[in-house]
């Protein structure tokens, strides 16, 4: 029963602090008084917790603001320099990996270039490796300090027993990039130079992509929003409750490989008549290079698609539109639009986001078509409701979301940090550290 109260305790600790760091984390900086109302906790709660967590670095001073008639009130925020974080977007052009501290600013950043379509599992390990060890060393970071690393990849997560513990950690199903239940938590364990107890957060792309737009930008605030990533793939994620709220649910889709066309163009993944046939960039430069689009066979995506939207819309005064250019990017639109208005109906979502590199890229010049087949396609109250507007936080935003994965799990946790993880084979710390009654270490 003692041992039930301490565990009480201790739960209710964590979970005071979580508050504080939560609230201080997306609406800071706050005031003690301030930091009362919106915790839900008492004054006394609050300043032990303050107290606790700045001598251990996690919160600081940020400014005093003045009283209604009263003393000066101090304001608060986390401390930045109280733990480092790594996000890495495994992207179809290259990997990119940044370094942010604790208030998720940028420290350091490196992108490792990647062949057209180039998912060779070992080489993107590689990148993975040399890329963490590049940002550490470039913002002079103790790897000691990581409080964890998140990453975004293409595909179906399933998640297993952790790799540090000799299981194969979370495991990738990538069926259009060639990853057939890859071991990838456990992969980059072992070649990852960080210390042991620094955990990994792996999840789908379109995921991370939609947490960063549901924590900074066009998402915050909605109860309810689906995140499209339009790369040389496609996905979806759809985005539930208020991100401070403990019932919030963030489910990845494998929304490129829903059927658009009946017996339509064969898709990647092997099936017919995806999306991803007809609204992926990849595929959009092969439906341009067989209707004779003017493109060298080495273009790669980026190219093409630029090339595409430059003929389709090209500047007044110039060239007439290539109205084969023009017809397949109505054809996009349209099986956009028809696959949004699924989200629509399936999800009543009060937002919808279009993001990734491509989908920034063909949504200044598609949007209004787009927004006009979901009104053709969804059902009339579902849409009434929903605005459709493109990402606001760039190109970058799996990166920052990747990053989130391991904030959000230390804010959950209070701001402590995760407990050294047993290697493979070995006894867990505290086993080695006390050897048992009767025996000495040498035994």
């Amino acid at each position: 029963m003692a041992e039930r109260s301490r565990r009480t305790v201790r739960d209710l600790r964590k979970g005071n602090r979580a508050r504080v760091l939560q609230r201080l984390h997306f609406d800071g900086p706050l005031s003690r008084q301030e930091l009362g109302p919106v915790t839900g906790l008492s004054s006394g709660s609050v300043s032990n917790v303050v107290t606790e967590l700045a001598s251990e670095g996690l919160l600081e001073e940020a400014g005093i603001v003045d009283s209604d008639g009263g003393r000066p009130r101090t304001l608060l925020r986390i401390a930045p320099g109280g733990g480092l974080f790594v996000g890495i977007d495994i992207g179809e052009t290259r990997v990119r990996v940044e370094l942010f501290d604790l208030s998720l600013t940028e420290l350091a950043r490196t992108d490792r270039l990647l062949a057209q379509h180039g998912y060779d599992v070992e080489r993107i390990v590689g990148h993975v490796r040399s890329g963490v060890a590049d940002v550490l060393r470039d913002a002079g970071a103790d790897p000691r300090t990581l409080l964890g690393i998140g990453i975004g990849v293409p595909g179906i997560i399933e998640r297993d027993a952790p790799a540090a513990a000799g299981g194969p950690g979370v495991v990738v199903h990538g069926q259009t990039i060639g990853w057939s239940a890859v071991p990838f938590e456990r992969l980059l364990r072992e070649v990852v130079d960080v210390p042991p107890e620094v955990p990994f957060f792996i999840d789908n792309g379109a995921k991370t992509l939609g947490q960063a737009e549901m924590w900074f930008g066009g998402g915050r605030g909605a109860d309810t929003a689906a995140v499209a990533l339009i790369g040389s793939g496609v996905g979806a994620s759809v985005n539930r409750g208020d991100i401070l709220d403990e019932d919030v649910t963030n489910a990845a889709l494998e929304w490129g490989h829903t059927t658009v066309q009946l017996r339509g163009r064969r898709c990647r993944c092997g099936s017919i008549g995806c999306l991803e046939a007809y609204a992926g960039a990849e595929a959009m430069r092969e439906r341009w290079q067989e209707a004779g689009g003017p493109l060298s066979a080495e273009a790669d995506d980026e190219t093409a698609l630029a090339a595409l939207l430059a003929a389709a819309r090209p500047p007044r005064g110039g060239a007439a539109p290539d109205p084969v250019a023009v017809s397949i990017l109505d054809e996009t639109a349209e099986c956009l639009g028809a696959a949004l208005a699924d989200l629509v109906n399936l999800f009543l979502p009060e937002r919808i986001l279009l993001g990734g590199w491509a989908g920034l890229l063909i949504g200044p010049h598609l949007l209004p078509e787009i927004r006009r087949y979901v009104q053709a396609y969804a059902l009339e109250h579902a849409v009434a409701r929903t605005t459709i507007e493109l990402g606001h936080l760039g190109p970058d935003a799996v990166t920052v979301g990747a990053a989130t994965l391991p904030l959000s799990d230390f804010l959950a946790r209070g701001g402590t940090r995760p407990e050294q993880l047993p290697l493979p084979g070995t006894a867990p710390a505290a086993a080695r550290a006390a050897p048992s009654q009767g025996r000495t270490a040498g035994d």
